[in-house]
């Protein structure tokens, strides 16, 4: 058997794209309770309230809002994660089915805002912590182990507006104080945890869109945003080691592979440094426990100061993490030369790949690439490895039968699934892969729920309407069918 013995099957969720009741039992707000839904073609929106009067923005990373506005909820917009799929009141019925797939672990993640309503609370909201206690107990019944996010895209509103979106040191202690709460809590219920979700998003995402604010600025934020969650992230790992030395931590990094159009040295140069700030810097950050030479460059384009202390470098040192963990879902191309054959799509860009095909949200099936980074990854920090997002994002539509025949979405986990295979083969040390929204949830990108990835369907749609009945699809019994095989049986 390639697959270790205890491999960690499973699959993966967020709080904001799942549970719902975002005003229920003293949950405060959310920034993601002030994004309005978007399309393919459409951004999503901040919306707020500015001189007594309701606006809107972009919801693009490094924007914000204006100067003296506050976020706030529009009456007459819709909020799709204000509901999602409603997970928080039927948990039960869904981590019930995730166990009859057989699943050894559930990837999901805690609101701030259910534990502290506004982020700087003195004592926790103890609704929420029972609310996650049931839940983690419930994945326990079943033997899952749970896999938690501590920050997953879920700043609370009014943490984010009083310290400019982590521009502020105190932001720092709010969010261990924040994770101090979670690891003492749960205690013996939780054994694996990522400090925040795809932290290099605040540079990929720079990469990806314009901005109206000077590149300089942009890039000042989002390295000074990216220090302050560094330094988090270090004394997070330090704490839990000391309140219970079972604890696993992993960072979290959105895996995107680059590749040369060209064997131009110049467009080889581009692809390293492309690698070097939007991959290796956090990760080597987290794993390494200290900037990388190259960190330099990187600060001097865009002239970049940092608020950096004596005591960060020692917190970064001694808090490194003890797995690395990742999500893929496609690769890109890039180079220095003019082309006209270019990817336009949801968080997708650059030129497009004559060898891959592409899904209709611009994402390239490139199962090679997550076998390429699985080796470059082993190689670079020697640590054990999770790939905990991995999917196909598709209409699904249900047949004249009553049932789901979703055969591209298990072709597409087939050959992500023989591409570990390969890797593990070759020497990497990957202990577990929970498969992106194992049920339908709304799209983070694009608010949309059209936009499927589960096993799960939910009868809900892009407008919110819907009786959120679930219903198993054709890669429900596939996947079960793979992990009883332990990967032996893809067909």
């Amino acid at each position: 058997m390639t697959f270790p013995k205890k491999f960690l099957w499973g699959g993966a969720t967020a709080a904001n794209q799942i549970e719902g009741a975002y005003d229920v039992d003293g949950k405060g707000l959310s920034v993601t309770d002030v994004t309005t839904a978007g399309s393919l073609k459409a951004p999503r929106m901040l919306t707020y309230k500015l001189n007594g009067k309701l606006g809107k923005t972009p919801a693009l990373p490094g924007a914000g809002l204006p100067a003296g506005a506050e976020g706030a909820i529009d009456p007459n917009e819709y909020y799709p994660n204000h509901v999602a799929i409603d997970f928080y009141h039927h948990y039960k019925e869904d981590i019930k089915m995730f166990a009859e797939m057989g699943f050894k672990v559930f990837r999901l993640s805690i609101a701030w805002t259910r534990i502290f309503p506004n982020g700087d609370e003195e004592k926790p909201n103890q609704a929420g912590l029972d609310f996650y206690r049931k839940v983690f107990e419930e994945c326990k019944k079943y033997r899952i182990e749970p896999l938690v996010t501590i920050s997953h895209y879920e700043d609370p509103l009014h943490l984010s507006e009083k310290y400019h979106d982590w521009q502020d040191r105190p932001m720092v202690d709010e969010f261990v104080k924040y994770a101090k709460v979670l690891f003492e809590e749960y205690k013996g219920l939780v054994k694996y945890w990522l400090t925040f979700n795809e932290i290099n998003s605040s540079l990929l995402m720079l990469n990806l869109f314009g901005n109206s604010v000077s590149n300089d600025q942009v890039y000042q934020h989002a390295y000074q945003k990216l220090h302050y969650q560094f330094v988090a992230s270090a004394r997070a790992v330090k704490l839990a080691h000391k309140i219970d030395p079972n604890y696993v931590v992993g960072n979290m990094i959105c895996g995107i592979v680059d590749y040369p159009l060209t064997p131009d040295p110049k467009d080889i140069m581009l692809n390293r440094h492309s690698w070097e700030r939007d991959i290796f810097y956090c990760g080597d950050v987290q794993c390494k426990g200290k900037y990388p030479a190259y960190a330099k460059r990187l600060w001097q384009e865009h002239h970049v100061k940092l608020d950096i202390t004596d005591q960060d470098l020692i917190d970064l040192a001694e808090g490194t993490v003890d797995m690395y963990t990742f999500s893929y879902y496609m690769s890109n191309v890039l180079t220095t030369h003019e082309v006209t054959d270019k990817v336009n799509g949801n968080f997708a860009a650059g030129v497009k790949n004559p060898y891959l095909s592409y899904s209709e949200w611009g994402w390239a099936t490139d199962p090679d690439g997550l076998q390429y980074y699985l080796e470059v990854m082993n190689d670079r920090y020697e640590l054990p490895m999770m790939v905990v997002e991995n999917g196909l994002g598709a209409v699904d539509k249900i047949s004249d039968d009553g049932k789901i025949h979703d055969d591209y979405r298990i072709d597409y986990l087939r050959q992500h699934i023989q591409a570990m295979e390969k890797a593990i083969d070759n020497g990497v040390d990957l202990i577990g892969y929970t498969t992106w929204g194992c049920i339908d949830l709304i799209s983070a990108g694009t608010g949309q729920m059209s936009k499927r990835y589960g096993f799960i369907y939910v009868d809900r749609d892009d407008e919110g309407k819907g009786s959120l009945k679930r219903m198993k699809k054709d890669s429900f019994d596939w996947y079960k069918k793979v992990i009883a095989s332990n990967g032996a049986d893809l067909a």
